[in-house]
């Protein structure tokens, strides 16, 4: 039997992490992790604000999130975390070996449309821009898949499990 991998489930904001994750975790049979709840107070409160994280706040959460990735080696696991920069996959990677990116791409205009129709969240639309600026998509030597998320979270779902299946 194959060990489920570990999966982070990466995007800019607005992508549609906190829907797919947990349900790609239900289909895959593992436990889902909400990436915001890694974040210290300080770094909510920042981007409530309309302020974009530094790197140095990023550390942290992100050691968190790698740290729990880690502890479901050969286990399995779903986690959010938006993952924009190389680097930042770099350090997961550092703490979790092994683990799978899902990439949730799609076009600014969708995503906007999306974040101005979602009830009480922390990030404001107006960070959009400095996310897509920060992006990195996944490079060829790294573990993961792009899926485009357009159609129903059900249709996203099953395309990113699909492609999962697909990595060799």
């Amino acid at each position: 039997m194959n060990t489920p991998p570990v999966v982070v489930v990466m995007g800019v904001s607005g992508t549609g992490k906190t829907t797919i994750g947990p349900l790609l975790a239900a289909r895959l049979g593992v436990p889902y992790a909400e990436g915001d709840d890694f974040h210290p107070p300080a770094n909510i409160a920042k981007m409530s604000a309309g302020t974009p994280l530094t790197d140095e706040d990023r550390w942290p959460w992100l050691d968190a999130i790698g740290d729990w990735a880690d502890g479901r080696a050969g286990l399995g696991g779903v986690v959010s975390c938006s993952a924009l920069k190389r680097s930042y996959r770099d350090r997961l990677r550092a703490a979790a070996p092994g683990l799978v990116f899902v990439h949730l791409a799609g076009d600014r205009a969708l995503i906007e449309d999306r974040m101005s129709h979602r009830q009480g969240h922390f990030m404001p639309t107006a960070l959009l821009d400095s996310q897509f600026a920060t992006l990195q998509p996944l490079q060829e030597d790294e573990t993961g898949v792009a899926v485009k998320v357009t159609g129903s979270p059900e249709e996203i779902t099953g395309r990113a499990a699909k492609a999962l299946t697909e990595l060799p």
